[in-house]
């Protein structure tokens, strides 16, 4: 997996070390940490979702040059690429995003989301948390928050990142950390994550004696187990990797080879768009929450050729896939996708042909799970310096919005570790004009 190092020196890989954490240890030793699926109750009657797929577009994309360009603006500013019209009324995106343009009717457009942090590390935070980052408490990750509130079955983790994720447990503790794959998928050829795939010429019923030779020493420390809650937990732990190991829903679950050719063929072969075709899958079988990440947007020279040579057409051709396939498998309206970086960028384009890093206006897509396909929801101004109307949306309305399709209150409190009170989304407001 190639690492993207961004321009205030911070290595992407630098901060999704901790998302990691399920693919660095052993599968009991994951679950034990994870607790994966052990609490949380369902959804209530608000929200459509039952699982979500973030996407996260690692460096910050440019909102001009992708989903909210402006043709009319002198040419320091409306940059090279030309508007085109969408399947849906009104809409218009960048001409590189043909395929996007053909699926519209699943998608809408935030615009005029706007914050004020420009760093890269303290901008992923909080377009991945829905909170503002402080200095003496780190939040939860959107995964981490639906996996204690949704819980996942018994033989699936519930929280998967395809490879990677700057998203963390944060206060709610390790044990909600995701399940990192640490490499990408590749067309046609089974997909197996460390610890969940029997490499190594190990069969299930080779994994069933080990597993009941454990069993049987268990019961030789019973003793010590009840003075211990630590040891104690060990049983649960293994028996939830025992049923992930031996379940053939979870083996199958990553293996994008059985995938029919009606939805295969709907993706790219790039790394990101095998994801994509992952994640549907993922979902499909049970498991509440992925993220897929696509990096390499910090485009402080060269811009438009990046855009218009790569990453471009690899975003148009996953995310078209993705959306695609979640109507096609019959799982468009419980799925909640969500696609952001961390910032826009400048509107003046600078001496070296970039953009530079720029939060006050960017844009997000949201989809599926009782949002609004086809709409294009807020505004910025005419050079796209900030929201049109002086205020725009905050990336803590957007997680508001996000949780209210799942069914999770935004505004349900959470203890940390020290008895500290402290909302899922501190300030925020639902977006009333995505919901469908």
């Amino acid at each position: 997996m190639a690492s993207h190092r961004f321009c205030d020196g911070v290595v992407r890989r630098d901060f999704l070390k901790i998302g990691a954490v399920g693919s660095l240890v052993s599968l009991p030793q994951f679950l034990r940490l994870s607790h994966a699926g052990a609490v949380g109750s369902g959804p209530d009657q608000r929200g459509r979702a039952q699982a979500a797929i973030f996407v996260n577009l690692g460096g910050g994309p440019s909102h001009l040059d992708t989903f909210d360009l402006k043709p009319e603006g002198p040419s320091e500013i409306r940059g090279e690429f030309k508007p085109i019209e969408t399947t849906a009324s009104g809409m218009a995106i960048c001409e590189y995003l043909p395929k996007l343009a053909q699926v519209a009717q699943f998608f809408s457009i935030v615009r005029g989301v706007s914050h004020s942090l420009a760093a890269h590390e303290l901008g992923t935070k909080y377009l991945n948390t829905g909170n503002r980052p402080l200095p003496s408490l780190e939040f939860p990750g959107y995964g981490a928050v639906v996996s204690k509130e949704l819980g996942s079955p018994d033989d699936l983790p519930p929280f998967v990142a395809i490879p990677n994720t700057p998203q963390v447990a944060g206060y709610l503790g390790i044990r909600y950390a995701p399940l990192s794959t640490t490499s990408t998928p590749r067309p046609g050829q089974p997909f197996r994550v460390r610890g969940i795939g029997l490499g190594q010429g190990l069969t299930v019923s080779e994994i069933e004696k080990r597993h009941d030779l454990l069993r049987r020493l268990d019961r030789t420390f019973d003793a010590i187990e009840n003075d211990s809650d630590l040891i104690g937990g060990l049983d649960e732990f293994s028996r939830r990797a025992y049923e992930i190991i031996r379940s053939p829903r979870s083996r199958e679950a990553f293996d994008i080879s059985k995938e029919s050719p009606a939805i295969s063929g709907l993706f790219g072969t790039t790394p990101f768009s095998q994801s994509c075709l992952l994640a549907t899958r993922l979902i499909e079988s049970g498991v509440r929450f992925v993220t897929v990440s696509l990096g390499g947007w910090d485009t402080h020279q060269n811009n438009f050729p990046k855009l218009k040579d790569t990453l471009l057409p690899d975003l148009d051709h996953g995310l078209a896939g993705l959306f695609s396939a979640l109507a096609a498998k019959g799982l468009w309206e419980t799925t909640t996708v969500f696609v952001t970086g961390e910032f826009g960028r400048t509107p003046k384009i600078n001496a070296r042909g970039g953009r530079d890093h720029y939060p006050r206006a960017m844009t997000c897509l949201m989809g599926g799970g009782g949002i609004a396909g086809g709409r294009v929801v807020g505004a910025s101004d005419a050079s796209g310096a900030g929201p049109a109307d002086g205020k725009g949306y905050a990336p803590d309305d957007l997680a508001a919005t996000f949780y209210h399709t799942l069914g999770i209150d935004p505004a349900k409190e959470y203890q940390t570790p020290t008895g500290r009170p402290v909302a899922i989304v501190r300030n925020g407001s639902i977006i009333k004009d995505l919901l469908a």
